[in-house]
């Protein structure tokens, strides 16, 4: 976490283009099947001819029971001709060309067009290409925040997506702003925040099911890293970002599992901080069992929180607003939580 340099590098430098495999969205979204049936879910990050989120809900389409599926393009994709090649347009010529300005995808339903008996990527092909209202361009650029995509955002239930990392915080504050349900990825150490960590503390957004190391495809003009990058076979450049998890706030039954406690509390191995009343724990597993105090515990607690069972109180800092700190050092980031009895 601490050394996740290749995600401050990025958001830096503005380097948002980071494209999720469909395993990992797969992997992630079996957790939450009964939140879709009869909703409208918007992938508003996502060219829907590269983004693997618009790729799993319509072949889901009819299994999860969308009512509506919408997609918004930003400009054009950068990593275009990379993904989804079955969504070409033919051009009068006999050429093979993508759309390249601002667009959106809306989809009511996905019949068996071919009538091969299976509703499929083919069946949502032939919808682009011969329903004139199901890809329409966009007005502006496609941005999350401009007052089309907006438009679109207040229609939506749920908004799955990967947000770009420069902009986590200022996604967020929107999605919260118009009150929606939602499934998207972050860093970390997005955590950290104050804005993200209020909400956090106040149970209105937590961590999803899968804690990983994902890997995720960048366009071509990305620079290369000498750690966690690495081209395959096809040339396709890959960075792999460290801790990358789910935020949401749609329940999920991983919350709701109480954490195990086999410690026992000692003074020796659970100093006091200096500068609160507290004991610092260096591993969630290490939570004593009979100890009911304030505790310190790794920001990684958060993917074990059940809210039943434990408070959250503080983040990070002590009586005297400054770093916690254990004769005076500092360890990384705290968040001070409670058992409940």
């Amino acid at each position: 976490m601490a050394g996740n340099s290749n995600l401050h590098a990025a958001n830096k430098a503005k380097k948002d283009e980071f494209y999720t495999q469909l395993v990992d969205i797969t992997n992630e979204l079996k957790h939450y099947r009964q939140h879709f049936a009869g909703k409208t879910v918007f992938c508003n990050c996502d060219d829907p001819y590269e983004s693997n989120f618009f790729k799993y809900f319509a072949l889901n389409f009819n299994v999860l029971g969308l009512k509506k599926l919408i997609a918004t393009c930003y400009d054009a994709s950068p990593v275009a001709d990379t993904q989804m090649s079955l969504f070409e347009a033919d051009e009068p010529d006999g050429k093979q060309q993508k759309t390249r300005v601002p667009h959106k995808i809306v989809i009511t339903e996905v019949a068996d067009a071919n009538g091969d008996g299976a509703t499929d990527l083919a069946d949502v092909e032939w919808l682009i290409k011969n329903d004139k209202n199901v890809l329409t361009t966009l007005k502006g650029n496609g941005d999350f925040r401009s007052e089309e995509c907006v438009e679109l955002l207040k229609e939506a239930d749920i908004v799955v997506t990967n947000p770009p990392f420069s902009l986590f915080r200022e996604y967020v504050a929107q999605l919260v702003q118009y009150g929606k349900s939602f499934l998207i990825m972050g860093n970390q150490n997005a955590i950290t925040y104050k804005e993200v960590f209020k909400l956090i503390k106040e149970n209105k957004i937590w961590l999803g099911s899968c804690l990983s190391y994902s890997a995720f495809q960048v366009p071509a003009d990305y620079e290369e890293k000498s750690t966690r990058f690495w081209i395959d076979e096809t040339g396709q450049k890959w960075r792999s970002m460290g801790n990358v998890c789910w935020f949401t706030n749609l329940d999920v039954k991983k919350r709701h599992e109480k954490l195990d406690l086999y410690k026992n509390y000692s003074p020796e191995e659970y100093p006091k901080y200096d500068n609160y009343d507290a004991i610092n724990v260096d591993k969630t597993a290490e939570i004593p069992c009979d100890y009911n105090g304030v505790m310190g515990v790794p920001i990684t607690f958060l993917d074990k929180y059940n809210p039943e069972q434990f408070e959250i109180i503080k983040f990070r800092k002590g009586n005297d607003e400054k770093d916690l700190s254990i004769n005076s050092k500092c360890p990384y980031f705290r968040i001070l939580i409670r058992k409940k009895q």
